[in-house]
């Protein structure tokens, strides 16, 4: 899950110039304006791919080898089982990922993959993603690795003449963190550069008895606890704002109507948070920032989803119980 950009704007607030910063100072000025937007909302929010500096990468990383954390070993699985011997029938000569973080869990794919192949990782943490893309060079030394950073929510700019048949992985589940229109405008995007020999990996995790979807999400060690309040690290370090990281606890339940998780950090204290280059913002004790949506679903609800985004559903791979999906699509009719 988060991204450095090709941004348009070049010039940063005063309040934030010169200060020891990750980001470019055009990224600074993204990042107040969604801070600003967001915690301008009656639900005070923010963008989840904030959690993923450097040190929320590997965070994330250390998350998904926990015994709670079903999501990825389920998914690890069924790309063996399943989408290695699909991806061998089709051939790819190009595999391009989004959201790919360490690409720990498309390793079967890319071992997969036929000797010239092109490799596209694409993810928000640029280091993160260049040391990513090293050690792929030096693990797969038959394929080209060309690592992308970008924002997956904004329209994907590809290489020219990207080799085809190209399949397009979206995994993770990360599609559930955003809402359905959210998500329909994403695929849309996605069927946008999709061309008929194409195909689209996604990820989704399904609906489940509820204590093991909290679970997930609440895991003993505190290691989510921890990568929830790193967006505060964030902004603390980016935007100079002066977020008492301790004061804020970590919060993660099942919302039966939205049919989703939701993970909050909770005011553990009344607080008065400068945010430079707009206000100081006041939380209650007991108030809430929303930091991550988990959206779980249904088949319907996923064919629901392509339809509206311009794709169709071509194949369908679960696991025996039922609790994962990896769905393969292509452009609908007309495209």
């Amino acid at each position: 899950m988060p991204e450095r950009m090709r941004w348009r704007r070049s010039t940063p607030p005063p309040s934030v110039t010169g200060a020891r910063t990750d980001l470019e100072p055009v990224a600074r000025v993204e990042l107040l304006h969604d801070v600003v937007a967001g915690l301008s909302q009656p639900q005070s929010e923010l963008p989840p791919k904030y959690f993923y500096d450097e040190r929320g990468s590997r965070l994330f990383a250390r998350i998904t080898a926990l015994e709670e954390y079903y999501l990825t070993r389920t998914e690890t699985a069924l790309l063996a089982s399943a989408v290695v011997p699909w991806l061998e029938r089709l051939h790819p000569r190009a595999l391009l990922e989004l959201g790919a973080g360490n690409a720990e869990k498309t390793r079967a794919l890319l071992a997969a993959l036929p000797a010239g192949a092109l490799y596209l990782p694409v993810d928000i943490s640029d280091e993160y993603l260049r040391r990513t893309a090293a050690r792929l060079r030096a693990e797969f030394p038959q394929l080209h690795v060309q690592p992308i950073v970008a924002d997956m929510t904004r329209p994907l700019a590809l290489p020219a003449r990207l080799p085809a048949p190209a399949v397009f992985a979206f995994l993770g589940s990360t599609i559930g963190n955003f809402d359905t229109d959210e998500a329909v405008r994403l695929l849309a995007r996605l069927r946008a550069v999709l061309r008929r020999e194409d195909r689209l990996v996604l990820g989704a995790d399904l609906v489940k008895d509820v204590a093991t979807l909290e679970r997930a999400y609440n895991d003993d060690e505190g290691l989510t606890a921890e990568f929830n309040r790193n967006v505060l690290h964030v902004l603390n370090r980016e935007l100079q704002t002066d977020f008492d990281v301790a004061a804020w606890q970590h919060l993660a339940f099942f919302d039966p109507l939205n049919r989703r998780i939701e993970m909050h950090l909770v005011a553990l204290e009344e607080q008065r948070v400068q945010v430079p280059g707009w206000r100081t913002v006041t939380f209650r004790r007991g108030e809430s920032i929303r930091t991550e949506i988990s959206c779980k679903y249904d088949r319907l609800a996923l064919e629901a989803m392509l339809r509206r985004a311009g794709l169709e559903l071509e194949e369908w791979f679960t696991d025996d119980s039922e609790s994962y999906v990896l769905l393969v699509a292509r452009a609908g009719p007309g495209t």
